[in-house]
């Protein structure tokens, strides 16, 4: 008589009943965050949100006799579209530079003041989470401290430091480094850029590197790994969720900015908010002429986030759940 052996059967059916209740777990915290007034709600702020936003578009194709004379809901009863308004706003400006010129020194300027802070903030976050040195803890507290420090404090310092340097009386106490006598240089902007965003970023990134497992780190370190190697080749693929969120985070801070970009950058290279600021010009008359700019500006941001958006998914659900 052959003997069956049960013990795969029950394992399996095992695995089905408990596949069964995470799928029912999942279906009922659904439920649970899930409601019809709430999807109303959120439908409904969609559409007074994409409605403004969607009148700006039209008029960005609009001639500017129609934009100054009649609303842009009239299309649906007399269309009439021009590319003008485009061609217009990339060579027009109230500055000494064209749209299309601080469409440049925008590029110019986000970049680098997106990859030098999270540069720094990765090794710093590192050191943080897993290099032990005295003061570690006094050294972070003050770091993340330093995110109540408003940005409007900081600006005269560093412009002083930037320019002239720092006297008191005939007594030179800090020389200064003259970066704003450069022309046509972003120094300065990099610079401050960096500055204001490392607390948070090296904020962010130390809660994801710290979370990573030690057995890991311990077992690169058996193997001979140096505090390099675990960097390069552990640390860094593994915190790519979340250096791309704050990546994506930083670069829309950077390219929206007037205020900084205002006081520390060069007259030639004022980036693409300062020109849009002035495209309506002198009383306002050629509005019609920012509604395309301003879409003109989120070109480059939509294409940051779309390409980033599996990243940022992934580095805001980090940590969220378990297993």
């Amino acid at each position: 008589m052959a003997t069956v052996d049960t013990v795969p059967t029950l394992g399996g059916g095992s695995k089905r009943q408990e596949a069964r209740r995470t799928r029912k777990g999942e279906s009922e915290a659904q439920k649970r965050l899930t409601s019809r007034g709430a999807t109303i709600t959120a439908v409904v702020i969609a559409v007074l949100w994409t409605i403004p936003t969607f009148g700006l578009f039209v008029t960005s194709f609009r001639p500017g006799a129609d934009s100054t004379s009649t609303g842009w809901w009239t299309v649906f009863v007399d269309p009439s579209f021009t590319l003008e308004n485009y061609a217009q706003a990339l060579t027009a400006g109230g500055t000494s530079l064209t749209l299309g010129q601080s469409f440049i020194n925008s590029l110019a300027i986000s970049i680098p003041a997106t990859v030098f802070p999270i540069a720094i903030a990765a090794l710093a976050a590192y050191a943080f989470a897993w290099i032990p040195f005295r003061g570690r803890g006094v050294a972070f507290v003050a770091v993340f401290a330093l995110q109540i420090v408003p940005i409007q404090m900081a600006l005269v310092p560093l412009l002083t430091m930037f320019s002239r340097g720092l006297t008191i009386g005939d007594m030179n106490i800090f020389p200064g480094f003259g970066l704003r006598d450069v022309d046509h240089s972003f120094a300065t902007v990099w610079i401050a850029h960096a500055i204001f965003a490392l607390p948070l970023a090296i904020f962010l990134l130390h809660n994801f590197i710290s979370e990573i497992p030690g057995e890991l780190i311990e077992a690169a370190r058996v193997d001979g790994a140096g505090h390099g190697q675990i960097f390069f080749r552990m640390i860094l693929p593994l915190a790519m969720p979340a250096i791309a969120s704050f990546a994506i985070f930083q670069f829309l801070w950077v390219w929206n900015d007037l205020l900084v970009a205002t006081i520390f950058a060069p007259s030639s290279s004022l980036p693409l908010t300062q020109t849009l600021n002035s495209l309506s010009g002198t009383w306002g008359n050629q509005w019609y002429l920012q509604s395309a700019g301003a879409f003109i500006s989120i070109i480059v941001p939509l294409i940051v986030f779309f390409a980033l958006q599996r990243f940022f998914v992934r580095g805001l659900l980090a940590g969220a759940t378990k297993g």
